[in-house]
């Protein structure tokens, strides 16, 4: 059940037990006193509204890109656990990601979930919640769980940047730290507008987002915030009109559409080297422009979506599809609230599939 330590230890048990006189996890009853700082917190999250009377103190992540929004913020003491990574944590969060632990290598069963005694779950993609396996954000508030999903799976319309913002400061907000989220915030714009700066005056250049698959082409619509890294990375998503954060497009379409570049998303099993021979193997994209003129860029996953790495993945992105405004290397950095010392990520992790997101 735990990549490191079983998580029924009798060390564990210690807060189960705990938690059977605690107040029902999620309406945050606070101590006898007066209430914390910026409490009542009332947040309304893809429809669901919640107050918090004090900041969450057992919250259990699912999906890495909300884990990292956690971890940027310093709430890793927050954490009773985690879960489901896409790709490596990101080096400055290792060692506050490797104190939390790790309910399941993917999805944790109800049970799993359960035995943490959460009092919040946070969720990534729309299937952390999913009803079926009896994690729906309705189940765990009939057991006293408050929850969140990324807002880049509220029904809504395109997301943007400023969803990324608003996502940063609401968990700010809710657990008590909204001068870390903001102190995020100023340093995520400040890259964004010196990205924006080295690319004025450019062409866009049309941009084919391989993520995966072979009978069809599993990419990047024009929904998720992959869609405007490209457009402000000086790219032109050519499925900007898919009406979804992730869907499948043929391979006619791929043809039809002419990209000059292709951004393969990288993560799991299959390497970058592989999705680029698929490519470059298959007859009938060999008059692609991206395709005959070998032009790929390469983004981990966890960059790609709604979560602490996007601003500084428009200068990644930048850097490759107009080298000669930024230059080769990456001109921007991850904001992060915390400093750590670098470690090398660990090879060791679970993957991330289409049908997760």
């Amino acid at each position: 059940m735990s990549w490191r330590r079983p998580l029924l230890s009798a060390a564990a048990l210690i807060p189960l037990l705990a938690a059977c006189s605690a107040p029902a996890p999620g309406t945050g009853t606070p101590a006898a006193g007066a209430a914390a700082p910026g409490f009542p917190y009332t947040v309304t999250n893809c429809g669901v509204t919640t107050t918090f009377q004090a900041p969450p103190k057992r919250a259990v992540t699912m999906n890495q890109h909300v884990t990292e929004i956690m971890l940027a913020l310093g709430l890793e003491k927050s954490l009773a656990g985690t879960a489901y990574l896409d790709d490596a944590i990101l080096p400055a969060y290792k060692k506050a990601y490797d104190s939390v632990p790790v309910l399941a290598k993917e999805y944790p069963s109800k049970e799993a979930l359960l035995a943490a005694a959460p009092d919040f779950v946070y969720g990534g993609y729309a299937s952390a919640f999913d009803a079926k396996a009896g994690r729906g954000r309705d189940d765990l508030k009939a057991s006293g769980i408050a929850s969140r999903l990324n807002t880049e799976y509220c029904p809504s319309g395109r997301t943007s940047l400023d969803d990324l913002y608003r996502e940063v400061d609401e968990v700010g907000r809710t657990f008590g730290v909204p001068d870390r989220a903001a102190r995020w915030t100023r340093e995520a714009h400040a890259g964004v507008a010196a990205t924006e700066q080295r690319l004025q005056g450019v062409a866009p250049v049309s941009v084919f987002v391989y993520d995966s698959g072979d009978k069809t082409a599993f990419t990047a619509g024009g929904k998720g915030i992959g869609n405007e890294l490209i457009t402000r990375a000086g790219g032109r998503n050519v499925f900007a009109d898919l009406d979804k954060t992730f869907g499948d497009a043929g391979w006619e379409q791929v043809v039809a559409r002419k990209p000059d570049v292709v951004l393969i998303y990288d993560y799991g099993a299959t390497t970058v080297e592989q999705k680029k021979k698929r490519l470059l193997d298959d007859p009938a994209l060999r008059d692609v422009p991206a395709i005959k003129n070998r032009r790929f860029a390469v983004l981990p996953l966890s960059d790609t979506v709604l979560g602490v790495r996007a601003p500084a993945a428009i200068g990644k992105l930048a850097a490759q599809l107009h080298p000669d405004r930024t230059g080769s290397a990456h001109p921007a950095r991850t904001p992060a609230v915390r400093t750590a010392p670098a470690r090398t990520p660990s090879a060791a992790h679970p993957t991330a599939t289409p049908d997760a997101r």
